[in-house]
Formats: C-alpha cells, structure tokens, sequence
C-alpha cells in the first residue's frame, strides 16, 4: 500500500497571476468599446490599417512587420483609446522575448590604437621655403626697379582715368507672402446664406477630429491642438465626429452652439444651412 502523494497532489498549481493578466489586443478592444468608438474611427485617426488593428486586437502581431513596427502600433491605439501606453509595450515585450541587448560599446583602448600619432615640425623645410620667398622678393624689386620710368610715363601719356563714379545698384528685398489667416467669427457670421460654415476650435485643450463633406469626402481627419481652429464649408451638409467633444467649441453659419459636451466624450454630428440644429 503506497503511502505517497497522488498524482493530482503532484499537479503544479496554476499561476493566478498569468490567468487573470488581459492580453495586449483584449485591453485595446475593451478600451476602444468603453470609449465609444469603431475600428474605423481609431484607424482614420491613428492612420493604422485597417487590416492591423482586427490583427493586433486578436493578438496577432505578424501583420505589423516587427517587433519595432508593433511596439509602435501599441502606444498608437494606446492613446487613440485614452490608455496608458507603456504597461501594454512592456507585456508585449514579456509574451514576445523581450527587446534586443544594447550592443556594448567599443573598449577605450581599441580607440586610443587608431588614433594617429603626432609629429613634430618640419624646421629644414621651413627654413629653405623661407629662403627662397626671400631670393623670390629681391629679384621682383630689382626688376620693378628697372622699369619704373617707363611704366610712370605710360601712364603719364596714357588715357585719362574716368572720374565718374558709378552708381552701385541698390538691392531690392522680396517682400515676403502674407500668411493667410484663420478665418475669424465676422468672416463665418459674413459666410453665403447658401452653404453651411462649421467652425471647429480648441481653446481649453485638444482632441482628434473628422469632417466629411456631403459626398463623404474627406475635408480633414486628424489631431487638434490646444489654441488651433478649423474651418469647414459646403454647399449642403458637414458631418463631424469629435473625439474629446468637452474640449470643442463649435460655430456654425456664424452662431455658437451651446451645447455643454462632457470631456472624453465621443459626438458625431451633421449641420446643414440655415439654424445650426444637429442632426
């Protein structure tokens, strides 16, 4: 009769810690739902793929091209979703090998090797250089002396010297292009009856924004800093997706919308002419 353990008191317990860590790609889907956006708003506004983002949310890093290509896709849909980047880089580095050793550097003495040795002035060939600039100067006077008449009565004899002076040219400075400025509030409040003038400013912080025309053109897709405006037209109708719409103040065919937007939250909205009502 065997008085030791069974097979299943043998069993390795289960690591707690790695069961309940979230995977890189779960956390970004979880993040980008809580926050209220679709996989093709986090791709028009991180210019990730569409095709990498599905990828990377299943964990599959092998459409990205690398591990540095991944690592930055990481921090990108990171911010995108309002995530703290790093933590999610250094678990993909634990689940993937980690990043690569430096590469240790030179030794010093391998360095002072190379380094070529000094020599010291060369006072022989100094000495004859200097020998011969000298023969060389008193050659050049005694000739120059020789022909000094003659070379005074040439000019005495020759063309008189205009005494004109000639006028130097003045030069002229190429005035630079004004800048264009920012369209201002009387400028929207002045905009044609019949197009519809949307106004998209910053003041208190920043936000990623999209405006599309009424043909699904894109009119810009990108990040708005704090201080900076936008300004969109068309002859019919402006759609907008904000992605921080409590830092967004907006002006539409010249009247302010009053709405109070809460910060983080997403709004897509659509203006046309006349009353600036949301649709």
């Amino acid at each position: 009769m065997s008085i030791g353990n069974s097979p299943e008191d043998e069993r390795p317990f289960p690591d707690e810690s790695q069961e309940a860590r979230i995977p890189v790609g779960r956390a970004l889907q979880q993040a980008r739902i809580a926050a209220g956006l679709t996989v093709d708003d986090v791709s028009s506004a991180t210019r990730v793929r569409l095709a990498i983002v599905h990828a990377i949310e299943a964990d599959d890093f092998a459409p990205c091209g690398g591990a540095v290509y991944a690592r930055g896709h990481i921090r990108t849909l990171a911010r995108a979703v309002h995530l703290d980047p790093e933590p999610l880089v250094a678990q993909y580095d634990a689940e993937h090998g980690g990043r690569p050793a430096p590469t240790p550097a030179a030794p010093l003495f391998e360095a002072e090797r190379i380094r070529p040795e000094r020599r010291g002035p060369n006072w022989t060939a100094a000495m004859v250089a200097a020998i011969v600039v000298v023969i060389g100067f008193v050659g050049f006077t005694a000739v120059k002396g020789g022909d000094g008449g003659s070379d005074s009565k040439s000019v005495a004899e020759g063309a008189t010297p205009a005494t004109g002076k000639a006028a130097s040219p003045t030069p002229t400075r190429d005035k630079p292009a004004d800048p264009t400025p920012e369209p201002t509030d009387s400028a929207i409040a002045a905009a044609p009856q019949d197009k519809v003038t949307v106004q998209v400013s910053a003041p208190d912080g920043r936000s990623w924004i999209s405006a599309k025309d009424h043909n699904g053109r894109m009119l810009f897709d990108g990040l708005l800093d704090k201080g900076q405006s936008k300004t969109f037209q068309d002859s019919s109708k402006i759609n907008l997706i904000l992605g921080d719409a409590g830092a967004i103040q907006l002006y539409v065919n010249g009247k302010k919308i009053e709405d109070n937007f809460r910060p983080g939250a997403v709004e897509r909205l659509t203006y046309t002419k006349g009353d600036p009502v949301a649709g």
